[in-house]
């Protein structure tokens, strides 16, 4: 069995899928994100598949190894979605070649099913309880919204205050038994980042979320010493090598890589690290059906997952920065491979990634967007994180 076609397609609202195809027929499904780059990470993709055209595709790791290695430069979003969303593609196929879902490779299922959770609000969150309410009222058990808006290096307490006044008007309308994850979303500087934690204590998070950027991991013990709440990061790691010193600082508890970054091999690898050290694996995924169905594979295999992020009514979906609508579910042969259930995800049942993609509508609906970053500023002009 060799490698014979390797495609990209763009669909909305901003999902890159790669459909790789053997010489004797069999197909397989990958995800890639870094939507704001896209024409950057399909050259990557048309780069990388010059290299394995004509490969078995059941040497993923020879094939990992080679794509990650080969190329003197590696690392880095472009490249790591190009080779995780390729490297989703070979699993799909190999299970389907040994007829077998992918987590059967590492170990078979450790669990039935696996929490989720939902986003409220969105980057300008309004009407937060309302948007709560909904998804308890869709089954869901637990939340997460962002923090915050833009927010200086030092800036007005009253800023503090409006987050605080979100997360308790939450925990005053559902009380505690809803879990309400607060995404800082690495928007918040070191010094502000201190005020907000301690603020938020009281209200008893699942989870603190990119406290600061990943950039600055090295002072994640500087400011959460003190604090009793959970702490996550991740989503903008890539692998073993980017996660080494999260490890070492003993300072996280949950780490969130996102397997449109690492792909699936590298996220089972890093699942196990964590274990090592007593931390939790939630992972990152507000993206579409197949690194969803991909991260489900990790999910079901390893003990240490505690949550899952899925995309469905995400305001990334609702035709976000002028991009067309799409959901979760529009792709997918049948729905119920991805059904969410009282707030629960279940492993999908079919072979391979265990998801039927609907190619048809996929072809119809390809075609390259131009979306552009959001630039926030500060009051005094100068750019803020988002």
């Amino acid at each position: 069995m060799k490698i014979a076609d390797i495609q990209t397609f763009c669909v909305p609202p901003r999902w890159i899928f790669i459909r790789v195809e053997t010489d004797d027929g069999f197909v397989g499904w990958g995800e890639s994100i870094v939507p704001k780059r896209v024409n950057a990470v399909i050259g990557a993709i048309r780069d990388l598949a010059k290299l394995i055209k004509g490969e078995d595709p059941r040497k993923i790791e020879d094939i990992w190894q080679r794509l990650y290695r080969g190329g003197f430069f590696r690392g880095g979003p472009i490249l790591m979605t190009a080779l995780a969303g390729i490297e989703h593609s070979l699993w799909d196929i190999k299970g389907k070649y040994y007829g077998m879902p992918v987590y059967e490779f590492f170990g078979g299922e450790v669990r039935e099913k696996v929490r989720a959770y939902a986003w409220v609000g969105g980057d300008r969150p309004a009407n937060i309880v309302e948007h709560a309410r909904q998804r308890v009222r869709q089954g869901f058990t637990a939340i997460k919204m962002n923090a915050t808006e833009e927010l200086h290096f030092i800036d007005s307490f009253s800023k503090i205050e409006s987050v605080v006044e979100r997360v308790a008007s939450i925990r005053e309308e559902f009380g505690t038994d809803l879990g309400i994850a607060v995404d800082f979303h690495g928007r918040v500087h070191r010094a502000m980042a201190k005020v907000l934690i301690k603020e938020l204590e009281p209200y008893r998070l699942m989870w603190i979320e990119e406290p600061l950027l990943s950039e600055h991991n090295d002072a994640l013990p500087s400011i959460l010493r003190e604090t009793s709440t959970p702490i996550a990061t991740g989503e903008r790691l890539y692998n073993r090598w980017d996660f080494k010193q999260v490890f070492e600082s003993r300072i996280v508890d949950i780490i969130q890589p996102d397997v449109s970054f690492t792909g699936i091999y590298e996220m089972e690898k890093l699942a196990r690290m964590a274990e090592a050290y007593d931390v939790l694996l939630a992972p990152h995924c507000p993206n579409g059906p197949i690194s969803l169905a991909a991260s489900l594979q990790i999910d079901m295999c390893v003990s240490n997952v505690v949550m899952q992020e899925q995309s469905l009514g995400i305001h990334y979906n609702t035709g976000y920065n002028g991009l067309e609508q799409g959901e979760m579910y529009d792709y997918l042969v049948d729905s119920t491979e991805l059904e969410i259930k009282d707030g629960f995800l279940y492993p999908p049942k079919g072979l391979g990634l265990g998801i039927s993609i609907n190619e048809d509508l996929v072809r119809d609906r390809d075609h390259r967007w131009d979306l552009r970053d959001n630039i926030w500023r500060n009051k005094d002009g100068t750019l803020a994180e988002w």
